[in-house]
């Protein structure tokens, strides 16, 4: 799954879904650096009906992001395209696994509807894995984004799955040229069998390069999870992958496991040592990095893209 996030907002203060259960499957308390004020429900009804009435999925609710209402309050929203039904079912991610349905060639119309009717100025659309589809989905992703060029000038980002690392299929979203091509290598390498079982840590590198190599002048992004038990070394060394990949930017933020049938939370990551992860990946020349305990893949991305320049690529 190209973008996953954990939590379902409840009460004054965000607690995330599933985090009553880890709490009592674990004598371990959340530190008070993952709690935060969310908006009220009035706040955030208008974009909630607006998806509801166009039938789109957005990945705040069906994986549970924490920073969902913060996001719906702002007015803007992660759009999740090809259902909500993933065909892998990685450890870390709240998505639903299970049957697929058939690709609808009327939602990217929709979704251009949901951003012109919501104003927005930067665009995140991303998707379930459709390892079942013979593309993987990416003509709809390319579809996706002429829709949305017919009717803004918004810029797009997309947030794509590894297409078993088919190229025709990722040149296919790449020529539709969004402005951000954004894969997630999510966690170290060590990792993967545990985590990412379905997915390729070398190929998810490879689509980064690709990517770049087919559009030089695109802006790469990744993601990455801390607190799943990987080790300091290990996240440098992602670091240095990534830069050899040609990836521009870089979010980090804090694995929050969505229940306890998911992998345990290993390490609450402390705002200082994200810190930390951000002047080292900045030493290591990303040219725009993210990092702190509720940093998500697509949070505040608008942000990110405003404060690049195609000089710092």
């Amino acid at each position: 799954m190209p973008e996953c996030l954990w939590g379902r907002m409840a009460s004054p203060f965000l607690l995330c879904h599933g985090f009553d259960t880890i709490m009592k499957a674990s004598s371990r308390r959340f530190p008070p650096w993952l709690k935060k004020r969310i908006p009220s429900e009035t706040e955030v009804r208008g974009v909630r009906e607006l998806l509801s009435r166009l039938k789109l999925h957005t990945v705040c609710q069906s994986a549970h992001c924490p920073n969902g209402y913060e996001c719906f309050a702002r007015g803007t929203a992660t759009f999740m395209i090809l259902g909500d039904a993933c065909t892998r079912d990685c450890a870390f991610c709240a998505v639903g696994h299970g049957p697929t349905e058939p690709v609808d060639p009327d939602e990217p119309r929709r979704v251009a509807e949901a951003v012109q009717t919501l104003g927005l100025r930067h665009v995140v659309v991303t998707s379930v894995t459709r390892d079942d589809l013979d593309d993987g989905g990416s003509r709809q992703f390319a579809d996706t984004i002429r829709a949305i060029r017919d009717v803004c000038d918004a810029t797009i980002e997309v947030l794509t799955p590894d297409f078993q690392g088919a190229c025709d299929a990722l040149h296919t979203v790449i020529d539709a040229r969004p402005d951000v091509f954004n894969h997630n290598v999510e966690t170290v390498p060590r990792l993967y069998p545990e985590v990412r079982p379905d997915a390729d840590y070398r190929q998810s590198l490879d689509v980064l390069r690709h990517a770049k190599e087919r559009d030089p002048s695109i802006l790469t992004k990744s993601g990455l999870m801390v607190g799943l038990g990987e080790t300091q070394d290990e996240v440098h060394q992602v670091f240095a992958d990534l830069r050899a990949s040609r990836c521009d930017a870089l979010t980090i933020g804090q694995y929050l496991s969505p229940s306890a049938a998911h992998h345990p939370v290993v390490e609450f990551v402390t705002p200082e040592q994200f810190e930390c992860y951000k002047s080292d990946a900045e030493a290591a020349g990303f040219s725009g990095v993210a990092s702190a305990p509720f940093v998500r893949s697509s949070y505040e991305a608008d942000k990110m893209v405003t404060n690049l320049s195609c000089t710092d690529r």
